[in-house]
């Protein structure tokens, strides 16, 4: 009988350590090639998974793909398909927008293609440019609610003003109003661990939570797509979106260590309402684990309310991959006088960032206001690596003092404005689950314009020769960060 002694099995080990090493990089290696990607986030892929097969084998299944998983894609696909058979048997022709003129020909062109939404006319859009101001408007909307609420929100934090809306779905659902919350399984942690989702329930509201992370679960999808929009749908004919989550502005404020959080939001009547129902009433059905009555989910076709032409775009790792950076970038493109862009986190990859480069070359006055003191400086620093290319370009940054800065906005001419939850990152330009309303209406975008250069004005604007003389240390940080930029 032959023995086998400990260096035989430490040997023995070693080679199947190796073997297995070998493996799990073939296979990155192998499926990083088959898939079209950035050549730079390519490379990146191939060397962790090289030098560190394990780690990188591991973070690649994590965070390598823009996948949602097979199954949830495949119930988005069918979904939508029903859904928009139900939509256009409901919907009023005489309400889609029929452009002939340009810009606006084009950008409702590539809209319906890319977002599967057309854009109506006969909306109202009504800016509420305070979160304060705006979480006592949905208030007052939801207590005055008689048939419907749905909501959709990625933060939900307990306590103050978010417990007020709280109580006052569980007052509706009491009265016999439907009340449907959905919620991000990441971002409303704090919601969903405290007593108020048992309460809300018990008292009739349902609560759905979307995108659980499951780690161990291969084929569920890459577990740091986050479902990111922010709507209120009330009675199907009354909407809000912006930046705003469901938080205590003062409150959060403290949380995040900020002196002041800066939101605004839009509240919207009129034709949109029923684009707006429809990507909740997709994302509601992606969620649940019964089969939806799409006739009944499917909103019906709601009545104009005032002059707006307005597209719903919604922007995922699905079938509306990368709609609403298409959709921005021909918008920068087809600029000619003015580009305002307000947004809290800027790493905008390398498409965008040439887009506005050549707007500011061919002549167009381009703004960008982002916060000084953000609550990520991660994030900040990456898109530090950004500013130089710009100012060279003639782009004008501005970095906003009183606060955190969190809206989210794009006017262009005066005319198109860009108004909802996406962040000039790539976290919401090409993973996350976002929604923007593009809208031509120049009363609303002289609106918007202004509460964008009220924040300009509460700004310090950026000297691009100052800018060239940073530290050294300085600029070494902003570049490590800046290679984290497709994560962030």
């Amino acid at each position: 009988m032959t023995s086998v002694s400990s260096g035989d099995w430490t040997a023995n080990i070693a080679t199947l350590l190796a073997i297995l090493q070998f493996i799990l990089a073939a296979a990155v290696v192998l499926r990083v090639v088959f898939t079209r990607r950035p050549p730079g986030s390519s490379m990146a892929w191939i060397v962790l998974a090289v030098v560190l097969p394990f780690v990188g084998f591991f973070l690649y299944v994590l965070f390598g793909e823009r996948s949602i998983g097979r199954w949830r894609m495949h119930k988005m696909k069918s979904s939508l398909e029903r859904f928009r058979d139900v939509i256009e048997r409901k919907r009023d022709a005489s309400q889609v927008a029929k452009a002939e003129q340009e810009p606006a020909r084009s950008l409702i062109a590539i809209t319906e293609r890319v977002a599967h939404l057309p854009a109506t006319e006969g909306s109202n859009l009504e800016l509420i440019g305070n979160a304060s101001d705006a979480i006592d408007r949905i208030l007052k909307d939801i207590r005055a609610a008689k048939q419907s609420i749905d909501m959709e929100f990625y933060i939900w934090s307990p306590g103050g003003k978010a417990d007020e809306i709280a109580n006052a779905l569980i007052e509706a659902a009491e009265r016999g109003v439907k009340c449907r919350v959905l919620v991000d399984a990441v971002g409303a942690r704090p919601f969903l661990g405290s007593t108020w989702p048992v309460r809300m329930k018990v008292r009739g509201v349902q609560i759905a939570t979307a995108l659980p992370v499951q780690v161990l679960a291969f084929g569920s999808g890459r577990a740091d797509i986050r479902l990111h929009r922010k709507t209120i749908v009330i009675d199907g004919v009354t909407a809000y979106t912006g930046s705003l989550n469901l938080i205590d502005p003062e409150q959060y404020a403290m949380e995040q260590s900020v002196s002041n959080w800066v939101d605004a939001m839009v509240r919207v009547t009129g034709t949109a309402v029923a684009d707006l129902a429809t990507v909740f009433a997709l994302d509601w059905t992606l969620q649940s684990e019964k089969e939806q009555d799409l006739e009944i989910s499917a909103p019906a076709c709601v009545a104009p309310a005032g002059s707006a032409t307005v597209a719903t775009i919604p922007s995922g790792p699905d079938i509306t991959a990368d709609a609403n950076l298409r959709v921005l970038i021909e918008a920068v493109n087809k600029a000619q006088k003015r580009i305002l862009i307000t947004t809290p986190y800027f790493v905008p990859g390398e498409s965008l960032l040439m887009a506005l480069q050549n707007a500011a070359l061919r002549g167009v006055e381009v703004h960008l206001c982002v916060p000084l003191h953000p609550d990520s400086k991660i994030v900040q620093w990456a898109g530090h690596r950004y500013f130089s290319a710009l100012l060279e370009a003639g782009v004008q940054i501005f970095e906003f003092t009183e606060g955190m800065l969190h809206t989210k906005a794009v006017t262009i001419d005066d005319e198109i404005t860009f108004f909802g939850t996406l962040n000039m990152d790539n976290r919401s330009l090409m993973l996350n689950f976002e929604l923007m309303l593009m809208a031509f209406d120049k009363a609303f975008a002289e609106r918007l314009s202004a509460l964008q250069l009220s924040y300009e004005a509460a700004s310090r604007k950026i000297d691009p020769m100052a800018w060239k003389q940073r530290r050294l240390l300085k600029r070494f940080s902003e570049g490590v960060c800046y290679l984290a930029s497709p994560l962030l």
